[in-house]
């Protein structure tokens, strides 16, 4: 029924360890980031935050390890760019698409994290910016998808 064969390949036993270590430094990512991010949180929400932060970075984390074999197999060009150093168009895929978005979104995340630790943002009032509402801080910010992402 299943072909098991692969498994005595040590490329594969490899390519599983990387995955498998891979995984465990993003899941300690999403941690330590959903930690920062409830610490804004007044300090009766911290903990309820914390629970759904992690449960959402569990939930997306494995939802895309199972689509990973349909993402991988984007591989069919959905444009081309003649760049003006290349010989022949480069062909863009869907799955250039999602990794090009996926390190935008963290590149921006990250950007305005340090920002916001740095200089203090503040509010149009000139007061410091309270404590983040449950909802945004936890599933916006808390991004539990999008370092999953980059792995591809």
């Amino acid at each position: 029924m299943y072909d098991f064969a692969a498994f005595a390949q040590p490329a594969t036993w490899v390519s599983l360890l990387t995955l498998t270590l891979m995984e465990i430094v993003l899941g300690i990512d999403n941690i330590i980031f959903i930690s920062i991010l409830v610490a804004r949180l007044p300090a009766s929400q911290q903990a309820r935050g914390r629970t759904i932060g992690l449960a959402l970075a569990l939930v997306f984390r494995v939802l895309l390890l199972l689509s990973i074999s349909w993402v991988i197999g984007l591989r069919a060009a959905l444009l081309t760019l003649p760049l003006p150093w290349l010989s022949e168009p480069w062909p863009v895929s869907g799955r250039d698409l999602i990794l090009l978005a996926g390190g935008l979104f963290l590149m921006y995340k990250s950007t305005t994290e340090i920002h916001t630790k740095l200089q203090g943002e503040e509010e149009p009032g000139g007061s410091p910016a309270g404590p983040a509402p449950l909802a945004p801080g936890v599933v916006q910010k808390g991004r539990p998808w999008a370092s999953s992402i980059m792995c591809w």
